[in-house]
């Protein structure tokens, strides 16, 4: 079954932002001049989805503006560039491809906000991305997955390798050997400390679910942080279904943290064509290098 449709968990508080996001969802914070939402539902289009859904909260409004709101193009002062600029901000979404919308009435974790879509997904395969983890490469991390995705009945996490003292900030995984980036998935624990983690590999937001995971998260307790845990949902599937661990190829920035979320905003500024040479000269002028 064709991967259509993909999930993007938004409705959290982005307490770690505070106070820039009391009332700007942390998934509108702009990376130079475009929002991260943006960057995760342009990885998922270039993946080949089609059908988006976004689980949020009734306080985003801005978001579903952000994609859906149309600018005037025909104001009698705009510029021929400025009206070329205000009609690509138009069409940010393509034609043939549909956004949905249904709301986490609370942030009670991220399986709690996959189950909210479940009348949406229907039996349908399915992608959940993260927007806070923004990965730099040149073939998106979801479309390297896709590229492998080829059972409905297994499923698929993206993972890379972190300080073990980190481990209490992610889902840790064991695997089995594996090729291709691909391993079997024999564990994952949700944020275990140092000394119990199984590896060193870390969960990032990237996955692709066989439609089963929807029946193991229904029947799961609450979980780390009294939360349904989507790392738990995994845990319970691992006993009958597959599930395979890819270590992706790019650089992850975690911009639901603050120095992560300044580090890519440095990195993709330098990239820039048209500033991206005098800020440069302006870090090197600044550091004494």
């Amino acid at each position: 079954m064709k991967l259509n449709k993909v999930v993007f968990p938004v409705a959290g508080l982005g307490s770690r932002f505070f106070p820039a996001t009391k009332a700007t969802p942390k998934e509108m914070l702009p990376i130079v001049d475009k929002p991260l939402i943006q960057y995760a539902v342009e990885e998922a289009l270039d993946a080949g989805f089609t059908e988006l859904i976004f689980v949020t909260a009734k306080s985003k409004t801005s978001i579903r503006d952000h994609f859906e709101s149309k600018l005037n193009t025909e104001l009698s002062n705009l510029t021929k560039e400025k009206k070329e600029l205000l009609s690509k901000m138009n069409k940010i979404i393509p034609n043939g491809v549909s956004c949905k919308y249904v709301f986490q009435e609370e942030p009670l974790g991220l399986g709690h906000a996959i189950l909210q879509a479940k009348q949406l997904i229907n039996d349908e395969p399915f992608a959940v991305i993260l927007a806070d983890d923004l990965i730099d490469t040149k073939i998106g991390a979801l479309k390297q997955m896709v590229d492998l995705y080829n059972d409905t009945n297994s499923s698929i996490i993206s993972v890379q390798k972190v300080d073990k003292a980190s481990s209490i900030q992610y889902g840790m995984v064991s695997i089995d050997e594996g090729s291709q980036n691909m391993m079997k998935l024999t564990d994952i624990i949700e944020k275990p400390l140092p000394e119990n983690a199984p590896s060193n590999l870390g969960v990032v937001g990237r996955y692709i679910f066989c439609n089963k995971i929807l029946k193991f998260l229904e029947n799961i307790s609450f979980g780390t942080g009294n939360e349904i845990q989507l790392t738990d949902g995994i845990k319970s599937m691992l006993i009958a279904h597959p599930v395979y661990a890819y270590e992706f190829e790019g650089t992850r920035y975690d911009c639901g943290d603050k120095l992560g979320f300044i580090k890519a905003n440095i990195e993709y500024a330098l990239k820039n064509k048209i500033f991206g040479d005098d800020l440069e000269d302006y870090l090197k002028n600044r550091l004494k290098i």
